[in-house]
């Protein structure tokens, strides 16, 4: 029997086709490192990664291809903001529904007494009062960092709201869009048009590329104001011992993942070709469909915000005194059905949902998920959950 894979909030998969095939050519026919010579490889390699950062702009609606800044994924990218950008004595506004990868980083900064740090009030199901925002802020406050959408819950966040405030009072802006990025069809100018600082995005969930691809979208005023994360090599002002100033160079030191930006803009002419919309569409099809299903499962209990609110792919579920671990394991080795099970890297958004410490068990179909996988995984949940209640 096939495998059944619902585990796209972690890694989409399959990927299309002419990802793979972008990665082996490149690796088959070109090989070098962009920037790095005057062969015609060395600027085959350029190309490649020029495209990608074309196609990014277009995605995003930045103004400008230098503004696309190419990272490992996006925790580089949320790291590179958050320490490259903050100073001694600013304070920052989050949310509780933030990964580690923003987590981790504002608290390595707190615990050194760089920053102080408070959260803003969100519900489960999205509601958020702007005055809380203003109440958080005072003088020193400098950033707003927003997940557009939670990996536990799906719950997807009123960026656009937060970001039009947030920019009123004078703070900088955060987006991670790990979430949503691909997967889930928003139009990206409207952060354009409020000018929103940093845009976080990675490649290998909804954009669809493969692991090690990511990158920043990042305002000319917000990168005059950053410092570099990693500096090095850029294969441009080398007699310079500062890393230069000029974009995307001053956040790009180093050899480029080039077969995975191959793979990656691979990806994003696949959502180009096959469009934005209907790839949404069929997602929210899935999603609606395995939504549904869970509901009528005796003993499962869906956590978070239902179908009538703004949500993204990802449903997370617990179950009437069964591990969700456990359920993950047998759904794998009894079903060969794919889940994710536990925190999810994502502790406070589990303390707000009341699922801290055991978690969750997440079920996350992608564009390539069928009806049939979808009926075939809730079968099995069924059957498990009526075994082991």
């Amino acid at each position: 029997m096939k495998t059944i894979y619902l585990d796209n909030a972690a890694t989409s998969f399959p990927k299309p086709e002419g990802v793979v095939r972008a990665m082996c050519s490149f690796m088959e026919n070109i090989g070098a490192n962009p920037g790095r010579g005057g062969h015609s490889s060395s600027l085959s390699a350029g190309r490649i990664i020029l495209e990608a950062r074309e196609l990014l702009a277009d995605l995003f609606g930045a103004a400008d291809i230098n503004q696309i800044i190419l990272t490992q994924n996006i925790t580089h990218s949320l790291n590179l903001v958050i320490k490259g950008y903050l100073k001694a004595g600013d304070h920052v506004i989050t949310t509780r529904y933030e990964h580690n990868s923003v987590l981790r980083p504002l608290h390595r900064l707190k615990e050194k007494g760089l920053i102080t740090l408070d959260y803003l009030p969100i519900t489960l199901q999205g509601d958020v009062d702007l005055q809380d925002l203003e109440r958080l802020q005072c003088p020193e406050t400098r950033l707003l960092i927003v997940n557009h959408a939670s990996n536990v819950t799906g719950l997807r966040l009123p960026v656009v709201k937060l970001s039009r405030r947030a920019k009123d009072l004078g703070l900088a802006v955060l987006i991670d869009t790990a979430q949503t990025a691909g997967g889930y069809n928003f139009k990206w100018e409207q952060l354009g048009a409020l000018e929103v600082d940093f845009i976080a995005f990675t490649g290998h969930k909804g954009l669809m590329g493969p692991q090690g691809t990511g990158g920043l979208v990042i305002s000319e005023e917000a990168a005059s104001c950053t410092a570099p994360f990693i500096e090095g090599g850029t294969g441009s002002k080398s007699d310079e011992l500062l890393q230069p100033e000029l974009l995307p160079d001053k956040f790009e030191a180093g050899t480029q993942n080039t077969p995975g930006i191959a793979g990656l803009a691979a990806a994003l002419k696949f959502l180009q070709e096959t469009g934005r919309d209907e790839i949404a569409r069929v997602i929210k099809a899935r999603t609606d469909q395995l939504y549904r299903g869970l509901q009528e499962i005796p003993g499962v209990e869906i956590v978070g915000p239902g179908l009538e609110n703004p949500r993204v792919s990802t449903l997370s579920v617990t179950f009437r005194e069964i591990d969700p671990a456990e359920v993950a394991f047998r759904l794998d080795q009894e079903y060969e059905v794919m889940t994710r099970s536990g925190l999810h890297c994502a502790s406070l958004a589990h303390r707000a949902a009341g699922t801290y410490p055991a978690g969750t068990l997440r079920f996350s179909p992608g564009y390539f998920t069928s009806k049939d996988e979808i009926e075939r995984a809730l079968s099995a949940v069924a059957e498990l959950v009526g075994r082991l209640s």
